[in-house]
């Protein structure tokens, strides 16, 4: 069975895990990118199965959060916070954008490489003022490299790192600014300690690529008075604690009277 650039694949040598797109074929090798999780991979024509194209998600009604829709017959009126996300991948990008469109949250989207991250992000805050800051795109821990503590054996964590700083360099307050950075296998400890709110990945496994979306939803539909279930919050991602972690504090969306 031919492999062309485009089709769906998965690995023999991983136990299928994963569904990843063939994104390039150059000198025998078959380069990847996961449909779903934040992911890059490489492999030869011999480890690779074809596959279906992974299913669109689905936003069910009921598992939307709901708590706008809900109050919408009562008194008051409420602004949830305003979401800026800024990602490497355009495709992850996209399936994120409609995440927040259905969840009835407005997102700006922007799709910038990692490595100008740092450079265009505070003029981006300067320009959109959101409550919510995402940083994301594609990362990955070369075990082979040596120590997880050591950035340099990280694709992308260094890149993310600097963004955060700039960012909270720019917005010192946890509580003004909610930064979510990260990607598959990031260093979690060293983006928290950099300014994050919530990262990924504390276990160092891949994430999905709507797991910092789903977190920073959460945040935008909880009123300002409220405090973030956060345990709770992270067993809606993919993976849960394994991949994604964060510290507490209050929801970002404003309630007012009357309507």
């Amino acid at each position: 069975m031919d492999i062309n650039k485009g089709d769906f694949v998965t690995r023999k040598s991983y136990n299928h895990d994963t569904v990843f797109k063939v994104i390039n074929i150059k000198d025998g090798i078959y380069y990847l990118k996961g449909a779903e999780v934040r992911l890059y991979a490489d492999s030869d024509f011999n480890d690779l199965v074809k596959c279906e194209k992974p299913k669109e998600e689905d936003f069910k009604e009921e598992d939307r959060n709901s708590k706008i829709k809900d109050k919408e017959k009562d008194d008051y009126f409420y602004l949830p916070g305003k979401i800026l996300h800024i990602d490497g991948d355009n495709e992850y990008l996209e399936k994120c954008l409609k995440f927040y469109k259905y969840a009835g949250v407005y997102a700006i989207g922007k799709k910038i490489k990692e490595e100008d991250m740092y450079e265009q992000v505070v003029l981006l805050l300067k320009e959109y003022k959101p409550d919510i800051l995402i940083i994301t795109g594609h990362d990955a821990y070369y075990k082979k490299k040596g120590s997880i503590t050591d950035n340099e054996n990280y694709k992308n964590t260094k890149n993310f790192i600097k963004a955060v700083k700039a960012a909270r360099n720019y917005e010192k307050s946890h509580e003004k600014l909610v930064i979510i950075a990260g990607a598959c296998q990031s260093n979690y400890e060293e983006l928290i300690k950099a300014g994050a709110n919530y990262a990924s990945s504390p276990k160092r496994v891949n994430i999905h690529a709507l797991d910092p979306a789903i977190i920073a939803v959460t945040i935008a539909l909880t009123e300002r008075n409220k405090e973030i279930n956060l345990k709770e919050t992270l067993e809606k991602t993919k993976y849960g604690k394994d991949g994604m972690g964060g510290i507490m504090g209050n929801g970002l969306m404003y309630v007012g009277y009357p309507r």
